[in-house]
């Protein structure tokens, strides 16, 4: 790899492979006024249009550049509090009240306006300069056996450390040895690596069903993972709880994550299972996330220069190389584009 595709590729990779889908907010959070967030070190404005759906576009008025999301919504349109300039659904300027008759109505493309779908309660964008790839999500979101709760947070960390340590099972022996499901289990072990139609698993050798002891990544015009957290009979019905997360750019050093915790409950112990997570385990998962986001967030930007790897790390490996991959294709395909 020569040093200019080198240094273009480290560039995308800390900042963002955008040729993927990414959630970017939580449905809920999108109510009657604009709300501002930052992607990919975009800043954007997330608005519901007359028909309810969520519009994700980028937080700039075409007229003069004030942020639309300190403006307001009317009659499907997206209000500039500056001068009042109307932004609608696909991004084109519907009217201009302070001008009527202004060139500048029905200019289209005037604001960038992303592709956006709403699974589990998340919407998730494409940052891509192509046409959207084909996204096929976990078969827990649709799959209706499956049921649970989305958990979203900022991070002040670079967000491929969130996904090292994701792929870094036996963490959890060490940093979480305290808590309520990861107290359990041996605290030595060996890895392998196993790949998959989409992406590949990390496993402990040894050890099954007890602690944290796999997890799945995947491509699937996203980047998502698959882990089980085994649960003690104590936690209710449906066995172990899936998680499946995804981790999102904000900018060079901070992330958001959105982690689905999920159970195959159906009938009565479904009731059962979400009314026992919402009034008892869910302090409990969140003292775990808070575990691993302070860890995080004291790890020096560079601490991956200064690492001395062993047989455990197979799984960062394995992702970086993914992730690397990736990188490497998008800088050809920007290229290809380019010619």
């Amino acid at each position: 790899m020569d040093i200019d595709l080198k240094d273009r590729v480290e560039q995308i990779l800390n900042n963002g492979i955008t040729e993927r889908w990414w959630p970017v907010i939580a449905t809920e959070a999108v109510g009657e006024k604009p709300v501002q967030l930052v992607r990919f070190g975009i800043r954007l404005v997330a608005w519901r249009g007359a028909d309810g759906q969520v519009v994700v576009q980028r937080d700039l008025c075409p007229h003069r550049g004030a942020p639309l999301s300190a403006g307001f919504v009317r009659d499907g349109r997206i209000t500039c509090a500056y001068h009042g300039v109307q932004i609608d659904t696909e991004g084109t300027i519907a009217d201009v009240p302070a001008l009527p008759g202004c060139s500048l109505i029905g200019k289209r493309d005037a604001v960038r306006t992303f592709p956006v779908m709403e699974l589990q309660g998340a919407v998730f964008a494409w940052f891509g300069e192509g046409a959207p790839a084909i996204f096929t999500p976990p078969e827990e979101f649709t799959d209706p056996e499956w049921t649970g709760f989305l958990c979203a947070a900022e991070w002040k960390g670079n967000y491929r450390y969130a996904f090292d340590n994701l792929l870094d099972p036996m963490h959890g022996a060490y940093l979480h040895a305290e808590s309520f499901t990861f107290a359990y289990g041996e605290k030595e072990d060996t890895f392998r690596t196993r790949r998959t139609p989409t992406g590949f698993i990390v496993e402990k050798e040894k050890q099954v069903g007890v602690n944290f002891d796999w997890t799945e990544v995947a491509d699937t015009g996203a980047f998502w993972v698959r882990l089980d957290v085994p649960y003690p009979p104590a936690a209710g019905p449906g066995g172990h709880m899936r998680i499946i997360g995804f981790v999102t750019p904000i900018h060079e050093n901070s992330c958001e994550i959105f982690f689905w915790r999920m159970r195959k409950v159906s009938g009565w112990q479904r009731d059962m299972w979400r009314f026992l997570y919402r009034n008892r385990l869910e302090e409990r998962h969140w003292h775990v996330l808070e575990q691993d986001r302070v860890i995080l967030e004291i790890m020096e930007p560079e601490a991956r220069n200064n690492e001395k790897l062993y047989q455990h790390d197979i799984g960062v490996v394995q992702v970086r190389r993914l992730f690397e991959a990736a990188a490497r294709a998008q800088v050809n395909g920007l290229a290809q584009a380019a010619e």
